[in-house]
């Protein structure tokens, strides 16, 4: 009898439909979404603008949107997916295992409770890491509280080095944690970044233009975008020809366009960019650039950048560092803030062998990729049904 999978998201996500569609040929999966995102609530959620995806996040699997009775639903509050008829489908959907992405919505416990009571095995696959020191009590507190929480799963499906620390630290057991890697369509980003270079190579493109350094993601605070711009007038001084393009939206963009003419950095501002955009945005880039604080737990904007063929400067505290970033090869980690030593990752990054390194990424992207993240996820069901038979 074919493997029977649950799995439980707040709403379609463009980073899980490709995963899901390689786990719904491993297993009978059925996925439930607990709130329909309108195009203002995405712009709510910090995009900055009203959009809907143009990619179809819905194809390729079996799924079902709950009824969402929360009296102000939304994604970014505990009660605003509040979804009592999960109890029912996990009651009666005989699951050999059933998966939560966190524990942050009321409809992921109503999940988690009704998983315990039909004695369904219960996971969890998030992203969190350790970030830093607290104080005495509250780290005691933050310890105690976060045990309780993850003794309530049976299984830890871990994406990256800092999330099995984080899942270590505060108590999951090792034999009961798997690996499946955070990951986006490598396929899709690959293919439709290789013909946008050679749509720019058939036109003649401009061999002498400035290298480009590319930030993708919200132009807020904690993902420090003003930094680029200050080692990138550095590497400028050196006499780099460089520019800087940002595709993505927030409050800070207005200050960056001044803050980029005063020092007389040339700057590209794509505003938001959706999936089909994105492909051709990394292939004219020659680096993407992450400086963000460790509320960046992971950065998929990464994946999908290596995926494109090019290579990342991150800062140390962003999660995929460890996984994605081999310095020398990948790109390059520097520390949180130091925009000097930017400054001097991303000249060590613009001398890579680009041939080497392309294919550096093609082979670090087998393993984050979305086949890989399904198999762990069923495999990790698997091992459980076997344990408990």
């Amino acid at each position: 009898m074919a493997l029977r999978i649950g799995f439980l998201l707040s709403h379609p996500i463009q980073y899980f439909a490709p995963i899901f569609r390689e786990l719904a040929k491993l297993c009978d999966l059925t996925v439930f979404y607990a709130h329909r995102q309108t195009a203002e609530q995405q712009a709510r959620a910090g995009f900055g603008v009203a959009f809907d995806w143009d990619v179809d996040l819905l194809s390729g699997y079996h799924s079902r949107f709950l009824t969402n009775v929360a009296r102000a639903p939304s994604t970014d509050r505990f009660f605003g997916c509040d979804t009592p008829e999960i109890a029912a489908e996990i009651a009666g959907g005989a699951f050999d295992g059933f998966v939560v992405p966190g524990w942050a919505l009321l409809s992921y416990w109503q999940a988690v409770r009704a998983c315990r009571r039909a004695r369904v095995p219960v996971f969890v696959r998030g992203d969190s890491q350790l970030v830093g020191r607290r104080g005495g009590a509250v780290r005691l507190a933050k310890g105690l509280a976060f045990r309780r929480v993850l003794r309530q799963f049976d299984g830890y499906l871990y994406v990256g080095q800092r999330n099995r620390a984080y899942l270590q630290h505060y108590g999951a057991p090792t034999d009961r944690l798997f690996f499946s890697p955070h990951c986006v369509d490598n396929d899709a980003f690959r293919t439709a970044a290789d013909a946008a270079r050679r749509q720019v190579r058939a036109g003649n493109g401009d061999p002498d233009r400035p290298r480009r350094l590319l930030f993708v993601g919200k132009l807020i605070e904690r993902k420090h975008p003003f930094d680029l711009l200050r080692a990138a007038s550095q590497v400028s001084v050196l006499g780099g020809r460089i520019e800087v393009a940002f595709a993505g939206s927030g409050e800070l963009q207005e200050t960056l366009t001044m803050a980029a003419a005063a020092a007389g950095v040339r700057a590209h501002f794509h505003g938001f960019a959706n999936q089909s955009e994105l492909p051709a945005i990394y292939a004219a880039a020659d680096v993407i650039v992450l400086p963000s604080d460790a509320q960046e737990t992971w950065g998929l904007v990464i994946n999908e950048a290596m995926a494109s063929g090019v290579p990342a400067v991150v800062s140390d505290t962003v999660g995929c560092g460890p996984d994605l970033v081999e310095p020398g090869l990948t790109g390059a980690i520097f520390p949180l803030g130091d925009v000097v030593a930017l400054a001097r990752a991303i000249e060590a990054v613009l001398a890579f062998d680009r041939d080497r390194t392309r294919r550096a990424l093609a082979e670090r992207m087998e393993t984050y990729s979305p086949t890989r993240a399904a198999q762990g996820i069923a495999g990790a069901t698997t091992t459980l049904k076997s344990r408990n038979s």
